[in-house]
């Protein structure tokens, strides 16, 4: 009965075009009622919960990505996989590639991603002949890998919500990102190839190790990040104020992508947007709290064991779900909808949390670009002016080979799990 209270609230007032934070704190707070729960216990677990220092990250990795974003650090990308990918044929597709892969990298979100190399390079492409379609179907998918590669800010909630060490995460999410860049890499040279897409000039040496030079410091953020955490020198967190100060210093010093007088407009930019995420954490974290005691989650367990599903069985039935709902929510909510009920169901099936984090983050890549919600299909659409439908047409060939790079993360989880355990043990 509570279930379906559950679902009619929840799909009515989504249907209601009600923020998503609403919706789950609505649906947590009528639900704590119909049970008889008292509302400040789910006040103080939520607070209780949000005084995490893991946690600390995910507003302080916005932040970075805000700086990234508008200080010139897009373009320096760009230019140094323009310089050294000359010669090859639809090289401007392979730079997306690569410079969504680089940026992923620096900014950990996928929609920012899109938008930062979507205003560079579709009118580049459109201007070199490039299909419109085309061009924007490779800068949305290649976009979405900014949500596995790290610092990810859904594998930064996965950890947090399914008590996971954050750096396993990110170490989990690198291969699998770098096959997907690989896919994406291999259809767009072959693309090319058959629709004789023009050949970018080869530059000079001298030229090329110049444009380097100028994108080292656009690197040095996930170098941060990087040595940081895994030499053991600062934390998560700790790593992720470093990357926000290193990213104002590298777009004020060396792009100068905005004024020093413009910095607290861009800071006010990345506190909304980090106040956008922190708002469906909290009432995401009522919810799941309600949902954790209701037991539906030891339910799902003893559903599953008592139909004898295999491991297979259960991550593809898993993977039709988080398709469906990448549909129609984005992929912070879907986390935190979703997770606290899977999460125990995990262990008794056989599947490692931290390759569940993976399967579960390239799911909401999909949703990213999957119609009818997309967020990254909307974004391109904006900065494009072309209509959604062309913007659909272009991911399509992309969204195929996604599928594919998610049946080989499902089933073939050493692609995700020997880093992690190479480095942790």
């Amino acid at each position: 009965m509570l279930t379906l209270l559950f679902l009619v609230l929840f799909f009515g007032l989504l249907a209601a075009g009600m923020p998503i934070f609403l919706v789950l704190g609505m649906c947590a707070g009528i639900l704590y009622i119909a049970t008889g729960e008292p509302l400040i216990g789910a006040a103080q677990m939520v607070i209780n919960k949000l005084n995490s220092t893991t946690l600390m990250a995910l507003p302080l990795f916005v932040m970075a990505a805000a700086f990234m974003r508008s200080g010139g650090v897009a373009k320096a990308l760009v230019d140094v996989a323009t310089a050294w990918l000359g010669g090859i044929r639809g090289s401007l597709g392979l730079v997306t590639v690569v410079a969504c892969t680089l940026f992923a990298a620096i900014c950990g979100s996928s929609v920012a991603t899109a938008l930062a190399m979507g205003t560079i390079l579709v009118p580049a492409m459109i201007e070199r002949g490039y299909p419109r379609s085309f061009a924007l179907g490779v800068v949305g998918a290649s976009g979405t890998i900014g949500i596995v590669v790290p610092p990810s800010l859904a594998l930064i909630l996965y950890g947090i919500v399914a008590e996971q060490s954050v750096p396993r995460l990110f170490l989990a999410g690198v291969l699998p990102g770098l096959l997907q860049a690989a896919a994406f890499a291999l259809w767009v040279l072959y693309y090319a190839r058959r629709n004789n897409f023009p050949v970018e000039p080869v530059l000079p040496l001298a030229e090329r190790l110049r444009v380097t030079g100028r994108a080292i410091p656009a690197l040095a953020v996930p170098l941060v990040v990087t040595v940081g955490i895994y030499g053991g020198v600062v934390t998560v967190t700790e790593a992720a104020a470093l990357s926000a100060a290193v990213a104002l210093l590298v777009s004020l010093i060396f792009y100068r992508g905005f004024h020093w007088t413009q910095t607290l407009k861009v800071i006010t930019e990345g506190i909304r947007s980090a106040a956008t995420i922190m708002l469906i954490v909290a009432t995401a974290l009522a919810f799941g709290h309600w949902m954790t005691e209701s037991g539906i989650p030891n339910q799902l367990v003893n559903f599953v064991i008592g139909h004898h599903f295999a491991t297979w069985q259960f991550l593809l039935i898993i993977n039709g779900l988080l398709l469906v709902l990448g549909c129609f929510l984005e992929v912070t909510a879907t986390l935190l909808l979703v997770l606290p009920i899977l999460a125990p169901a995990l262990t008794p099936l056989g599947v490692d949390p931290v390759h569940f984090s993976i399967i579960f983050t390239h799911n909401m890549e999909i949703g990213l670009v999957h119609p009818p919600v997309g967020l990254n299909l909307f974004v391109l659409s904006t900065i494009s002016s072309a209509p959604i439908g062309e913007v659909i047409r272009g991911i399509l060939p992309f969204l195929i080979l996604l599928l594919i790079v998610l049946a080989i993360i499902t089933y073939v989880p050493v692609l995700t799990l020997w880093l992690p355990n190479a480095v942790f043990g």
